[in-house]
């Protein structure tokens, strides 16, 4: 499960990214940015559905703040 997060994670920053470069490249004619942009939302909420699903599953555990 570690690893599905960490690729989540690396695929949500790759999507910030892309919309940067979009941004500065395009200087707003075109919807590259917006698509990158909603592209990360989805990939957030749905790595916050897995996270949730697996909790309830009993995939994954809470650890707490030692």
């Amino acid at each position: 499960m570690k690893i599905v997060v960490a690729i989540a994670f690396v695929l949500i920053l790759g999507s910030l990214a892309s919309a940067l470069f979009f941004l500065m490249r395009d200087k707003g004619r075109s919807n590259r940015t917006v698509q990158a942009l909603a592209m990360r939302v989805g990939l957030s909420i749905t790595l916050f559905l897995l996270v949730l699903f697996s909790y309830k599953m009993g995939w994954i555990q809470p650890t707490g703040l030692h």
